[in-house]
């Protein structure tokens, strides 16, 4: 999905096979879609299909995110990714609730604003790290306890999904959070 309807424009994220779209507008081969998750983008007409459901939410599961998280480590870094062959940050946390039949929002900062805040102390395995000024959640990584965190970063030398110390992320303030999802 585009920012606007131009192949050289930013990929802002990415409609999956099966994925319920909505259709809000056509303009010159293009379709102005929403998400299931709310989420806008511009997408070429031909790569749409009809009467395609969605498996978002039909029965949802009480797995465990960052063990579906953990089906990434390794994947390539990208911007506005959702898949094995790239993904980013929230696109990470996204999936991985997705794979459960759970539906969360796209982007970091949408991400924060659905959960509650929590103190360090009280952070689970599965709580989230939320980095930049609070509300504006500009990163989020997965909390795995023992300062550790699962992530997909595009830091030089990195650039995949990863388990590494929170102290490897230079990104201040920080937030825990929870998502209560049901």
């Amino acid at each position: 999905m585009r920012a606007e309807p131009d192949d050289a424009s930013e990929q802002v994220t990415q409609a999956l096979a099966g994925e319920s779209l909505t259709v809000e507008g056509r303009r010159d081969g293009w379709a102005l879609i929403r998400t299931a998750y709310d989420y806008p983008g511009w997408i070429r007409e031909d790569a749409l299909a009809s009467g395609t459901g969605s498996e978002i939410g039909a029965s949802p599961s009480d797995g465990d995110p960052v063990a579906e998280a953990r089906g990434y480590l390794g994947a390539p870094y990208e911007w506005g990714g959702l898949t094995e062959r790239g993904i980013d940050c929230s696109g990470l946390v996204h999936m991985a609730y997705r794979r459960l039949g759970r539906l969360v929002p796209r982007d970091a900062d949408q991400q924060e604003a659905a959960a509650t805040q929590i103190d360090e102390a009280d952070a689970r395995p599965g709580d989230l790290v939320c980095f930049g000024e609070p509300g504006r959640a500009h990163h989020i990584a997965f909390w795995l306890g023992h300062r550790s965190i699962l992530h997909a970063t595009d830091r030089e030398g990195v650039n995949a999904v990863v388990e590494e110390p929170l102290a490897n992320v230079d990104a201040r303030p920080i937030r825990f959070v929870r998502l209560t999802i049901t």
